[in-house]
């Protein structure tokens, strides 16, 4: 548990950082702050100057916000994908975060890795050499196997537990005073955004559990062919460290990796896109990182994603609603995406369809006629998500972290490719995933699975002891109900298979 002192000591600290950086009451601001905050705002920017007090105020929040460390960096990668709330401009600002430090001593490196394989680095590793990339919670180190087997084995920073929990438990105690003091603040959930950090930290500072999430992508990758995921190397990993197979090709960051001989660069682009959309919806889980330092690039068209602490997961509702706007948007029929909306319980039933589907159009016409290079299927979900809250509709996290990883993608697929059109590519995806799922077919066999869920209960009702004056009657209309159901799932399975 955080020390209230020290929690309120860092809290301090940071908001030294902000003012320098004129990011804590930014000049752009000063005239909407209440008339008792501009002086004291005025004396703040005094603090600020130099390099760190230059360019658009979502620039000099993000430098803040690498100065301060993993938990800040966090929080603007969160506040990125809400440029409904903070504004495009200033959302991909905070957007282009990066999170690069100076490696921590090589010794330091070698001495966890041997912590945690419980045995000395020579025993897996053949060789291990000095990092090639280090951020603030971990880096990374290129190594061979005794198999001869090039691996890149990423290690924890010592101590990084410590610091990242006195940065939450300054965040969260920050969050608190938001809410409490400033109202205008509320609307933006201050303690539920810091809450989020907290956890995705967490999560990312368990090694075993990023390559668990490596391991499940890379089985789904392997059944569509868009993407790559490296091979966990089991025996090298444990809470701090984690051993993988080093990624064929050329990092995406590098610009010489599109220059590469027979490099098919429109194949690559959709294989960008459609992978990102078949894990989502074909499987529901998906790379929630997809920038171009975590995408790896070989001729002519192969993809291989790696880093996999920030994965995104959405259940069978969210996909159905997903492709069904999309697929209504493709087809221009607002009306079947308002219903989409009712259906899936995130409009409130007490708002208008119709309305509902007015507004929807507002945002769908705009997009047709233009170029695919102005057209954003990201920004459209954006949009969308924005409008829909006039509504009442409550935005899901999982749709939010969807859409900020769509227009990663976006960006990825048309940097590679700029003539790339998000829509063509999306729409085999998406069709198929309509025909697979809406077809008659699909529904008879989601009955029959219904159908065979409810006898199941009904003879475990059936089977279970009961007091002996109702135990006759509730078998008989237990037997009754089975074979009533027995008979609907007879009847279901004979329909499937006349429609396949």
């Amino acid at each position: 548990m955080p020390n209230p002192v020290s929690s309120a000591g860092r809290l301090l600290a940071a908001g030294f950082v902000l003012a320098r950086h004129d990011a804590l009451l930014p000049r752009e601001a000063a005239h909407l702050a209440p008339s008792s905050l501009r002086g004291p705002a005025a004396v703040l920017r005094t603090l600020a100057g130099g390099a760190r007090a230059r360019g658009r105020p979502g620039e000099r929040l993000g430098r803040a916000f690498e100065a301060l460390g993993p938990a800040a960096i966090k929080l603007g990668q969160l506040m990125s994908t809400r440029a409904d709330i903070f504004g495009g401009q200033f959302a991909d600002d905070l957007g282009r975060l990066k999170d690069r430090l100076p490696p921590f001593p090589m010794a330091m490196a070698m001495a966890e890795v041997e912590a945690g394989l419980e045995r000395p680095l020579a025993s897996l590793y053949a060789s291990f050499e000095p990092p090639v990339a280090a951020a603030s919670l971990a880096q990374a180190h290129p190594a061979v196997l005794h198999d001869g087997r090039r691996v890149a084995v990423k290690v924890l920073r010592p101590g990084i537990e410590r610091r990242v929990a006195a940065d939450i438990g300054a965040m969260l105690l920050g969050a608190r005073l938001a809410e409490r003091f400033a109202v205008p603040l509320r609307r933006l959930e201050p303690l539920a955004a810091a809450t989020a950090v907290a956890r995705s930290l967490a999560l990312e500072l368990d090694l075993r559990l990023e390559a668990a999430a490596a391991s499940e992508l890379g089985e789904v990758m392997a059944k569509d062919g868009h993407m790559h995921a490296p091979v966990v190397v089991w025996e090298g990993v444990a809470k701090r460290m984690l051993t993988l197979e080093w990624a064929q090709g050329m990092p995406l960051s590098r610009p010489e990796s599109l220059e590469q001989p027979g490099l098919d660069r429109p194949a690559l682009a959709n294989h960008v896109t459609r992978g990102f959309l078949t894990q989502a919806m074909d499987h529901g889980v998906f790379h929630a990182d997809l920038h171009e330092g975590n995408l790896f690039v070989s001729a002519p068209a192969r993809l291989e994603a790696v880093d996999y602490g920030i994965i995104g997961r959405i259940g069978p509702a969210e996909r159905r609603f997903l492709a069904e706007i999309l697929y209504g948007f493709l087809r221009r029929d607002y009306h079947r995406v308002a219903e989409v909306h009712f259906e899936a319980g995130y409009v409130p039933a007490d708002q208008d369809i119709a309305t509902f589907a007015q507004a929807l159009r507002a945002v769908g016409e705009p997009i047709f006629g233009r170029p695919a290079s102005e057209v954003s299927m990201g920004r459209l979900l954006g949009q969308l998500f924005e409008i829909t809250g006039l509504f009442g509709m409550h935005l899901r996290p999982e749709l939010v972290l969807l859409q900020k990883t769509m227009v990663a993608v976006e960006g990825v697929a048309r940097r590679i490719d700029p003539g790339h059109d998000i829509w063509v590519a999306a729409q085999p995806v998406v069709e198929r995933w309509m025909r697979r799922e809406l077809s008659p077919a699909r529904r008879v066999q989601d009955l029959a699975e219904r159908a065979l869920r409810i006898a199941e209960r009904l003879a475990r009702l059936v089977e279970a002891p009961h007091p002996p004056a109702v135990v006759v009657e509730r078998r008989a209309s237990g037997v009754a109900w089975a074979g009533l159901v027995a008979g609907l799932l007879a009847l279901a399975l004979a329909m499937e298979q006349v429609l396949r």
